[in-house]
């Protein structure tokens, strides 16, 4: 049950390549992933470091018990941090296992549809990058020689078959609300199933059924896998990646069930940085978090002029790893000319997102989805001709790493296909400046774009009709209901800025969020933020004291302290 080392090989794994020879399309693009992600380095620096490293393992057999749940051996940012991690906790002392998949799930979230067609997957049992995934995790955490836990040899043969008939009986409409064990394991299928599709539903798709049930297997095997391990082993913690989508969303929903406390991690903005959350993913911690964490912190002129001087850098992206601007249209005539506003009259933002993501359920919201807010916002100032709706698409739409099979622009024009003369469409390739379109309007109105901290960080007032991040913080207007949304908007134009407190709120929000929350790795680098990089001299770098920003993470896992950078060490270069 518990090969070290990777030695013991799952059954499954070796079926994985006849299947993919029988089936066109796989092995072709099972050839376009292999070679494309490179392991760290950790082959040689256990070799130069064998006595140290052996013995740091010793000393760690009765520390905290701490399962690094990766899965996913072929996310090569994810097995670069989280292979890090498990070498600096067990630096610090702590026993560290790993979870990793040898081609058990049928779907995951590195189950790309530019990779393999909806045909080919649901037309064959193996997905294409199980033939590399299982040997880019191997290749990372192998030489490390911790115990590596394998989805296949955790389930027989019987939790299979089950996980298969379940799967095959839930009807498609009904695969969002189903429970196991009181696990909202439908929910986290579901979203998989979105990612995947890159849409916000699965209307007109003719795979949906099957590709969903692919997804909802996974899932019931996930919970069942993760079940039994916990079982057989008293972990006190397990850390991995974004914790919603399969399989993550089902190990979160398996520790918090088995009181095993959870850390999920996702890449910031910022280089070479990251978010880590205590027992639930980003997504609604950065909502539920107390504004206490950040409201009282010191505050000074100096901290003002970094966030704003950091905030400015965001226009180009040149202290980010994602950005969608490479050239971004500034000029305020040229972008009247192309969008057709007039500043000169009332404008009010709307900055959407791409309509896939993360569709997860969150009480907050005023609207059933962002598709209904859009559209409903539109007829609103249908109503009102003395104020023009600019509607920008998000850019991740065409530029993001999982590009919208459902682009927001049809959706809106099959619903109005003759726009209000005061509604203006700024499509999602269009090279606008979205800062410069936020600091011209009276107002923008957003769902749960992150921009909307930056809007607000120029004085900008925000709507919140989402579940935004600011959603809560004493600095935007926030709706509860569509009625509550619609009797904000029946107050514009605002005609004012924020100032005083409430300006000095978002700010001091900005500063949390993107200089406290996000933790650097500085020895973590990319090449135009796509090939990772680890760039350490030995494992001792690792040690207490070696990197402010490791020290914050491990601290925040093993002691269950804030995962927030102090404030200190944020000061721009």
């Amino acid at each position: 049950m518990n090969p070290r080392n990777g030695t013991d090989r799952s059954p499954i794994t070796k079926q994985l390549q006849e299947s993919l020879k029988r089936v066109p399309g796989l092995e072709r693009a099972a050839r376009a992933v292999r070679g494309s992600d490179e392991p760290p380095l950790w082959k040689d620096l256990v070799r130069a470091d064998r006595r140290y490293w052996k013995s740091a393992r010793r000393r760690a057999q009765r520390g905290s018990r701490v399962l690094i749940a990766s899965s996913m051996g072929g996310y090569p940012l994810g097995t670069l941090l989280e292979s890090t991690l498990a070498v600096a906790l067990t630096l610090r002392g702590a026993k560290v296992d790993v979870l990793l998949c040898d081609g058990l799930l049928p779907a995951c979230q590195l189950t790309e549809i530019q990779k393999v067609s909806p045909l080919d997957l649901a037309d064959t049992d193996s997905q294409p990058r199980c033939a590399t995934c299982h040997p880019a995790g191997q290749s990372v955490f192998g030489p490390l020689g911790l115990t590596i836990h394998w989805f296949g040899k955790l389930l027989d043969r019987g939790q299979m078959e089950i996980a298969e008939r379940i799967a095959s009986e839930v009807p498609l409409d009904q695969i969002s609300d189903y429970t196991m064990d009181g696990l909202a394991v439908g929910e986290h299928a579901m979203a998989g199933a979105l990612r995947y599709f890159a849409r916000g539903d699965l209307e007109s798709e003719p795979h949906a059924l099957k590709i969903a049930h692919r997804y909802l297997k996974s899932a019931i095997l996930t919970v069942q896998a993760v079940t039994n391990l916990l079982e057989s082993e008293d972990y006190d913690l397990a850390v991995f990646n974004h914790g919603i989508y399969v399989p993550q969303g089902l190990i979160t929903e398996v520790c918090r069930q088995q009181h095993v406390k959870v850390v999920t991690w996702n890449p910031a903005y910022r280089k070479n940085s990251f978010i880590l959350s205590h027992n639930d993913s980003y997504h609604h911690t950065m909502i539920s978090e107390p504004t206490d964490s950040w409201a009282d912190m010191h505050w000074d002129g100096d901290s003002e002029r970094n966030i704003m001087d950091y905030l400015n850098t965001r226009r180009r992206g040149t202290e980010d790893w994602i950005w969608f601007h490479d050239q971004p249209q500034e000029d305020l005539s040229n972008i009247e000319q192309e969008t057709g506003l007039d500043f000169s009259r009332p404008v009010v933002g709307m900055l959407t997102n791409v309509m896939w993501d993360a569709q997860l359920h969150y009480e907050s919201n005023a609207f059933s989805s962002m598709l209904e807010w859009v559209l409903r916002s539109i007829e609103y100032f249908a109503g009102r001709p003395e104020i023009q709706l600019a509607i920008r698409v998000h850019p991740a739409e065409v530029r993001g790493s999982v590009p919208s099979r459902q682009p927001l622009v049809e959706e809106i024009e099959r619903a109005f296909p003759s726009l209000p003369a005061n509604v203006r469409l700024i499509p999602p390739e269009s090279q606008v400046s979205t800062y410069t379109l936020v600091e011209n309007c009276d107002a923008v109105t957003i769902y749960n774009t992150k921009t909307g901290v930056e809007a607000a960080c120029m004085g900008v007032p925000v709507v919140v009709a989402g579940e935004a991040w600011i959603r809560g913080k004493g600095f935007s207007r926030d709706a509860y209901s569509a009625d509550e949304y619609f009797a904000i908007l029946d107050e514009l134009p605002f005609n004012s800025r924020l100032e005083g407190e409430e300006l000095e709120r978002a700010r001091r929000y900005a500063y949390h969020f993107f200089f406290r929350r996000m933790i650097p790795l500085p020895f973590i680098t990319s090449e135009e933020g796509r090939k990772y990089s680890l760039e350490l001299n030995n494992l001792s770098d690792l040690e207490p004291g070696g990197f402010a920003g490791l020290d914050v993470m491990c601290e925040g896992i093993l002691n269950s302290n804030p995962f927030n950078y102090s404030a200190a060490q944020t000061v721009l270069e």
